[in-house]
This record gives structure tokens, C-alpha cells and sequence, in this order.
């Protein structure tokens, strides 16, 4: 069972969709979609059990876009660290981060910390809030 604590502490939970830090409409737990595809707009509204869903439906892709991308095996603290990460910045700035090849070369390379640290901007600006995630989520990872 994945760790989600990270994504629900973090994203928090809102309502109604509003204007994330990189400027994006956004609702629930961070989701930018809906499942069948649509984009959140502003003034869309759900419900806490949508926002539940909605979060489980991501979940279930980013841990697949991990599991494709990492090519060893990971321990699930790991493993929910990672989809914590990806469910920030996306698959695609996973796939092509230095992250992921250092996982995939050694998983326990205690320089993973830095990579994790290097991903704290958004909208060109350090959010303090992403340098307390990035922190968490490295913890997790290194935790056996």
C-alpha cells in the first residue's frame, strides 16, 4: 500500500478549483484532470468523496509511470516517495531527471537526497513549501 500522506499534506485539499503556484487550474488533491480526461476549470466544484477518487484514479497512473521507469527494485517507502515526486512535477520531468538514473544505477546512493532537493521551483521561484516536500519526500525514500 502506498504512502500518500506526502501528496495529501502537501497539495491539501480544496473544493473548488482554483490557480496553483505554476498557474495551473487545479482541484482536489492537486489534480489538474478529471479521469475521463477533462481539465479542471475554475469554478468547478466536487465533493470530498470526488476529491478521494479523483486522487486514487492519479495514483494509480504516476505509481505506473514510476514502476515503468525504474528499472530495479524498490522498497515501497521508495516507491511512495517517488510517486509522491512524480505526482509534482510529472512523468516527463521524471523520466529525464538525474533522479531516476541514480535510482536506477543504485537506490540507496545517498546523493539521491540532492536530486530530490534540486526540485523546489515553480513558476521560476523556490517555494518553501516544495523545499519542505522535497525533504519529506527524500526522508521516506531513505526510511526502511
Amino acid at each position: 500500500m502506498l504512502n500518500l500522506s506526502i501528496i495529501k499534506k502537501y497539495e491539501g485539499l480544496k473544493l473548488e478549483a482554483y490557480i496553483c503556484p505554476a498557474g495551473v487550474p487545479t482541484i482536489g488533491f492537486g489534480s489538474t484532470f478529471y479521469p475521463d480526461g477533462r481539465r479542471v476549470k475554475l469554478g468547478d466544484k466536487i465533493t470530498l468523496q470526488e476529491a478521494e477518487s479523483i486522487l486514487l484514479h492519479d495514483i494509480k497512473r504516476f505509481e505506473k509511470e514510476v514502476l515503468n521507469a525504474v528499472k530495479i527494485e524498490i522498497t515501497n517507502n521508495q516507491l511512495s516517495a517517488l510517486v509522491s515526486f512524480v505526482y509534482n512535477v510529472g512523468a516527463s520531468a521524471f523520466r529525464k531527471s538525474t533522479l531516476l538514473k541514480k535510482v536506477n544505477a543504485n537506490p540507496t546512493d545517498l546523493t539521491i537526497h540532492n536530486e530530490f532537493m534540486r526540485w523546489t521551483r515553480a513558476g521560476g521561484k523556490v517555494l518553501p513549501g516544495l523545499v519542505k516536500r522535497r525533504a519529506e519526500e527524500s526522508k521516506l525514500y531513505f526510511t526502511k
